[in-house]
């Protein structure tokens, strides 16, 4: 007796109404959302999670952590304060599309007037445990130097940065500022990226990285000023306005004359929501990697930011607009340009720190001069450059020198 076989056109209908279900499903259609149709993502070792920082934010500081995409949505893509021309809505999965765009990468520039504060850089309030609920505001970054040794940065955002006003400044430069009142801030802009580095051997942490303005600060892991959540976990204590992050609460100078004011407010833990990829320095490629046990936004491949190569916040106001305002002698604006994102930062390091460090401008060494003399109680007599323009590597001074007369210098040195 012969065996039955189903016909070729029953193998067919089947076939169909199989692939109809799949496709109804979200299967195999190229569904971003479908997790289930994609390769596995790596997923992100669990030293990352175990000794990632916990930032304490200013209790006063009204600019919160900030939401990526919220963030994109508020601005518009301009190149030297017009807008760019032709680009597409605009999300984090595209944004790099402004890398290639006519006039890009550009500057991503508010929408509304910033001097109004609108509630979109204020960020969001982290709950009792620290978790951020409706935003995401790190990236946690992995560069494998070699079997051994791995760098992991996280990288922190906040919608916008205050700078600093007369009481952020120490005695005699405060009074360089002139009539603008404490509610005038020098050095604001909008986007602000900060980072801690934490260097792995083994996937045992070995030094820890803060980053401060243009420079920053390497310690030990060991080092006794590190206070750690357990053993395990660092703080870090975000500077009120500026966000410079720094291993002890208190007042803090940088830039030789201006203040940092840090205090255990509200707790941040950013990896509470986060994305993460894995850097590869030889394609220039990022990985999303997946955390275990997590609805995390990197399942949604949001890949197109962390590409993006252009300014995160307005480019610096000409000194024609009403809204801009200058400190004499030394040239700090009220409003300078967003900064870059990550993908743009000497993410490649021998030590903890960027290679070659931060360098002293010479309005900066002309301070440390003043302070020296002011120190010792001496008349004060020096030529100071105000004007600079930064072409490359080799800075060229344009401005004309204004002596500051030994009168001067005794009233300051009073």
């Amino acid at each position: 007796m012969g065996h039955r076989y189903p016909s070729f056109v029953s193998v067919l209908l089947l076939a169909a109404q199989v692939l109809a279900g799949l496709s109804a499903a979200g299967i195999g259609n190229g569904n971003p959302l479908d997790v289930s149709s994609r390769e596995p993502q790596p997923k992100v070792p669990d030293y990352v999670i175990k000794h990632a920082p916990l930032l304490w934010l200013h209790p006063e500081d009204p600019f919160r952590p900030s939401d990526l995409l919220e963030h994109v949505r508020h601005t518009t893509p301009m190149s030297a304060h017009k807008p760019i021309p032709d680009v597409p809505h605009l999300s984090l999965d595209n944004l790099a599309v402004l890398n290639t765009a006519k006039g890009g990468p550009g500057a991503l520039t508010s929408k509304d007037n910033v001097t109004t504060i609108p509630s979109w850089l204020l960020g969001e309030m982290p709950d009792e445990k620290g978790i951020l609920h409706n935003s995401t505001a790190c990236v946690v970054l992995l560069i494998e130097k070699s079997p051994e040794i791995t760098d992991v940065f996280y990288w922190y955002f906040y919608s916008y940065n205050r700078g600093a006003n007369i009481t952020w400044v120490v005695e005699p430069f405060n009074r360089i500022f002139g009539a603008h009142p404490p509610s005038f801030h020098f050095g604001d802009h909008v986007g602000d990226w900060e980072h801690n580095m934490i260097r792995f051997k083994n996937g045992e942490p070995t030094g820890l990285f803060y980053s401060q303005h243009d420079g920053g600060a390497s310690f030990d892991w060991n080092d006794h000023t590190i206070s750690k959540k357990d053993g395990i976990r660092p703080f870090v204590y975000s500077a009120y306005g500026s966000h410079a992050n720094y291993v002890t609460e208190g007042d803090h100078i940088h830039n030789v004359v201006l203040i940092d004011w840090c205090k255990a407010g509200h707790l941040w833990d950013p990896v509470g929501s986060a994305f993460f990829y894995r850097y590869d320095p030889k394609s220039s490629t990022f990985t999303s990697l997946h955390r275990e046990g997590s609805n995390d936004p990197a399942l949604v491949k949001s890949d197109g930011f962390i590409y993006y190569k252009g300014l995160w916040g307005d480019e610096k106001y000409p000194d024609t607009n009403p809204d801009q305002a200058t400190v004499p002698y030394f040239g700090l604006k009220r409003f300078v340009s967003g900064p870059t994102g990550p993908v743009m930062k000497a993410l490649i390091r021998t030590g903890l720190g960027p290679n070659g460090g931060a360098k002293r401008s010479w309005p900066e060494w002309i301070v440390v001069h003043v302070l020296g003399l002011r120190h010792r109680q001496r008349p004060l007599s020096i030529l100071a450059i105000v004007h600079g323009e930064k072409f490359g590597e080799q800075t060229v001074f344009t401005g004309m020198a204004v002596r500051i007369s030994s009168e001067i210098g005794r009233s300051w040195l009073e």
